[in-house]
């Protein structure tokens, strides 16, 4: 059973993004950026589950879902080597991103379907809310954390590998077998790390817009700037952690060689 080295994986991480850190950066602003920007740009305001719009609107969430899908498995497959070009990356993660799609549909569905139970009884009855319906859904929270991290490597897997989505499942299952406090720890530290730094630039940027040009309007250049950033910072730091995901991987799917995996 291999043990899991995050130092190293981030060592490798730092290797990878100083490397190969313009050709990520295209994709990332390609697939991850620009999509997220585009929808933040056309979503109408007050556009909720109620209006007939809603149909629309859903479908184009679901090709901007599967379009960053495509972006992260793009990152993945660059970070592990051997060396490819841009659009051999995204030509490749095209034809992988629908098993992904589905192994984390298969896993995330459920959840959210018995989560929502006990989650509506307490929207509905905040003042009233039963402490049965506020454990059930603590417990499944923690189940879902649990699997969380278990399936950690789905995505690595599904660009590394071939197989459909039960295959990517158990495939991540397996692998992160006997390092599950370790990749809980970093993903606690790192989801702690991104929070901070994500709320404290943005934050920043929005006293600085109000205090130079006022209010910022939605659809205005300066609400368009701040979504602009916002995407790029929330990108940049999915790029890391998409990075570490791959280089993690690569350890303790070779067992050792930390010289990474060939892909398929």
């Amino acid at each position: 059973m291999a043990k899991v080295s995050i130092s190293l994986a981030w060592d490798e991480t730092r290797a990878v993004l100083t490397r190969d850190g313009k050709l990520i950066s295209s994709v990332a602003l390609a697939l991850l950026v620009l999509p997220g920007v585009v929808l933040n740009v056309l979503l109408p305001e007050g556009v909720s589950m109620g209006t007939g719009q809603q149909p629309v609107w859903a479908i184009v969430g679901v090709i901007v879902l599967i379009l960053t899908f495509i972006g992260q498995l793009s990152v993945l497959r660059l970070a592990m080597g051997p060396h490819i070009s841009v659009g051999e990356a995204i030509r490749h993660s095209a034809t992988r991103a629908l098993p992904f799609f589905g192994a984390f549909l298969l896993w995330v569905v459920p959840f959210l379907v018995v989560g929502s139970v006990p989650y509506q009884m307490i929207r509905s009855h905040p003042a009233d809310a039963s402490t049965l319906a506020g454990l059930a859904l603590l417990a499944v929270m923690i189940v879902a954390m649990f699997l969380a991290i278990r399936l950690f490597l789905i995505g690595p897997v599904a660009t590394a590998e071939e197989g459909g989505p039960l295959r990517i499942i158990q495939r991540s299952w397996s692998l992160t077998q006997g390092n599950w406090w370790r990749l809980f720890a970093f993903v606690l530290l790192f989801a702690a790390a991104a929070m901070v730094l994500i709320t404290a630039v943005s934050s920043g940027l929005g006293l600085v817009a109000r205090l130079t040009i006022g209010q910022v309007a939605r659809l205005s250049v300066a609400g368009l700037v701040l979504v602009l950033i916002a995407q790029l910072l929330t990108a940049a730091v999915y790029v890391v952690l998409f990075v570490m995901q791959a280089r993690i991987y690569a350890q303790l799917a070779s067992d050792g060689d930390r010289s990474g995996r060939t892909v398929h």
